[in-house]
């Protein structure tokens, strides 16, 4: 199985399209940060329809597509962490603000892509199966950051908590340095084969990551 990305948006998101052998044609969406347009076209090269929208966590460059693929693809499950679940919804917008207010100091950015989110389809918690994906609940960028990890396939999408060389911030609403570190020797502690496709960057292993 090929796993497919597609780098979006100012801040380099990895948009993971990633198919689902059980059902052929079909795939999962992890993390559409932006361009929702430029992915439905690349959904398209592939011959591709999604079953989920998968997010890692709630901040605006892991889920500003949303709205768009939400719309295109009504039958399409929508799902994150319960402690991630305000940056969907009717009241998303104060949420995303706080932190564009930390991080760049105004939300001009967040107003100029701003589109009203959708409710999600699927609120996640810890040990939960969506797809071939089991759910570890891995707070400390935010209090409801996942990765998704598929046993089988020996692949885990671990979102802004763990990168190539480094991990995510902390600083943000909600973020935790020592919740950080426990999430952190968590995925540590899985298979060193498993291979780590993170929010941003190149891919790796745990073993590589965990040295």
């Amino acid at each position: 199985m090929h796993i497919h990305t597609i780098v979006v948006g100012g801040i380099a998101t990895n948009c993971w399209v990633y198919p689902l052998p059980a059902k052929p044609g079909t795939c999962a969406i992890i993390d559409p940060g932006e361009e929702g347009e430029r992915i439905i076209g690349f959904l398209n090269q592939l011959n591709l329809s999604p079953e989920y929208i998968l997010l890692t966590h709630g901040h605006f460059d892991h889920i500003g597509a949303v709205p768009v693929l939400a719309s295109r693809f009504i039958n399409c499950e929508v799902a994150i962490h319960g402690a991630d679940a305000e940056y969907l919804g009717t009241q998303a917008y104060h949420c995303h603000s706080r932190s564009f207010t930390i991080a760049a100091g105004n939300t001009a950015y967040l107003d100029m892509l701003w589109e009203e989110m959708p409710a999600p389809g699927r609120i996640l918690a810890e040990g939960d199966q969506v797809g071939p994906f089991t759910v570890l609940h891995i707070p400390g960028h935010t209090p409801g950051s996942i990765a998704l990890l598929d046993t089988e396939a020996g692949v885990l999408f671990s979102g802004d908590t763990l990168f190539r060389n480094g991990y995510g911030r902390t600083d943000l609403p909600g973020g935790s340095e020592e919740l950080m570190h426990a999430s952190l020797k968590r995925l540590f502690s899985l298979d060193p084969d498993i291979r780590v496709y993170p929010g941003h960057g190149p891919s790796s292993t745990i073993g590589e990551e965990s040295s």
